[in-house]
């Protein structure tokens, strides 16, 4: 099973045949694992679908000749010169993808299949257990505050009220000066209290603009 159909130097049609089926069908499940739960990109999609058929060809056609793999390496590297960097996500998918085409390039079709189903398990898995998410109650707080208030333990006792933890991150002035941006990273302890909280927030900074959300992660590497 984990042995290549590929004998010695020579590829048949059936052989052809085989390995390209495999490269389509696992470059579409692929392209389903990259969309789930997931905001992709059409063109990424069909992108991770049939790249795996591409460099399947790609190393057929090579098969051992040295002077044509480094003319593919050019090729490729000029490729990678015209394309945009995307995320960590999308770099881990390009490499499934490829990783595929090689091995079914190569006629290691059960390795390709076996690689796939390993790597979607992992990653599902990863995914229900929400691996590397961070913790769900934690915000990005925001208020203005107008520039004779004194904002130094202005909010504490609210902060005990409805936070867990919380940390003044950043001041600054806004509006020429007239008024201040506090900048709190605060963890909640519920949820469901966050209208409450900002409420009373709004009634103590003079009703001026609060922002509240979660953090922003850098997906791009």
């Amino acid at each position: 099973m984990l042995n290549s159909i590929i004998a010695g130097t020579e590829i048949t049609i059936n052989t052809f045949l085989i390995c390209t089926a495999v490269s389509l069908i696992l470059g579409l499940l692929t392209a389903g694992l990259s969309l789930y739960r997931n905001k992709t990109s059409q063109s990424f999609a069909l992108a991770l679908a049939i790249l795996p058929t591409v460099v399947q060809v790609v190393i057929m056609m090579v098969n051992g000749n040295i002077g044509t793999g480094v003319a593919v390496a050019g090729a490729f590297s000029l490729v990678r010169f015209r394309s945009a960097a995307g995320s960590a996500k999308e770099i881990c998918f390009i490499f499934l993808s490829m990783a595929i085409g090689l091995a079914t390039g190569m006629g290691y079709v059960g390795v390709a299949a076996i690689l796939f189903v390993l790597l979607a398990l992992v990653l599902l898995g990863l995914q229900a257990a929400g691996f590397g998410s961070g913790n769900a109650a934690e915000r990005d707080l925001k208020i203005t505050i107008a520039e004779d208030l004194d904002y130094d333990g202005l909010f504490d006792d609210l902060f005990q009220k409805y936070t867990r933890t919380s940390e003044l991150a950043k001041v600054k002035t806004t509006n020429m000066g007239t008024l201040y941006e506090l900048s709190y990273r605060i963890v909640l302890k519920d949820e469901h209290s966050t209208k409450e909280f900002l409420d009373e927030i709004r009634c103590r900074n003079g009703n001026l603009t609060i922002v509240c959300g979660k953090p922003v992660t850098k997906e791009a590497l």
